[in-house]
Formats: structure tokens, sequence, C-alpha cells
């Protein structure tokens, strides 16, 4: 479904004349492709399709923030300003992200689902948050919050 997304926006993108847009999608597609290819010679990911997308979508704005960040300290703003409008690109294609107080509730939830009582029990959590809300929250912040819950 997002792969379908992706393609109608690029093909949009392609009659728009709109390069940037075009570039970034593309990208996006690459890395996709690259991803098939892998898991085509490992032959073990077989996860939901929009899940393994969502996921090279986060990783991609990950990526893009972290360079955003050295374009700036850098005083390269013309690379800085062109990795901003690409995280806001590939946003598009991801799920609305969670609110702090929604993470927080989910956070929760999955403490008391897992039974969890103490910091060894982290890897539990964050696998039953990733599996239920792949692409709609930031884990780092659900991790965070889960020590903090748990100490």
């Amino acid at each position: 479904m997002l792969r379908d997304q992706l393609t109608t926006a690029m093909k949009q993108a392609m009659r728009n004349k709109d390069k940037r847009r075009l570039t970034t999608i593309r990208l996006i597609l690459a890395a996709i492709k690259d991803r098939d290819i892998a898991a085509r010679t490992d032959k073990k990911d077989v996860r939901d399709e929009d899940t393994v997308v969502l996921e090279i979508l986060t990783k991609m704005i990950k990526q893009r923030k972290e360079s955003f960040v050295v374009y700036e300290e850098a005083g390269r703003l013309e690379l800085a300003e062109q990795e901003q409008s690409e995280i806001e690109i590939i946003a598009e294609f991801q799920p609305r992200q969670m609110p702090d107080d929604e993470i927080e509730v989910a956070v929760k939830e999955e403490i008391a689902a897992t039974g969890a009582t103490g910091l060894k029990d982290i890897g539990k959590i964050m696998a039953g948050l990733k599996s239920k809300y792949a692409g709609q929250m930031d884990f780092s912040r659900a991790s965070a919050m889960a020590r903090s819950e748990l100490s």
C-alpha cells in the first residue's frame, strides 16, 4: 500500500516537474528496493511490507535529522535546508506520530501487559511497542519514559 502511494507520488512529481520531491521519492524507492534484494538473499524477513517500508522511512528521517544538525553547525545552510525539505517529504508518507501523552499511556499499558518490574525488562516492553506502533511513535522517547517508569 505504501509502495503504491510512493509510486503514485513519484509519477505526480514527474508531471509537476518537482525535482526535489521526485529525487527524494526516488531515494525512498531505491532504499525499499535494496531492502527487497537483501530480504530475498537472506530469506528471513517475512514481516508485513508496510512495516518494512515504515522502518525504512523512519531510518531515512533519522539520518537526515543527523545530517541537518551537522550541516547547520558547519554553516552549510543550503544543505541544511535541503535535508529539512527531504525530511518533510519523507514524513508525508508516515502515519501521524503519537504525541508524548499517548506514548506515555502506551508505555504504561505495555508495562502492565508484560508484567515488567525492572530495567531488565526494557527489551520486552520495547519489542511489544515496536510490534504494535511501528512508525507511529518515537521509540527513543518511549524508551526514556519506560526507564523512568521502571526506576
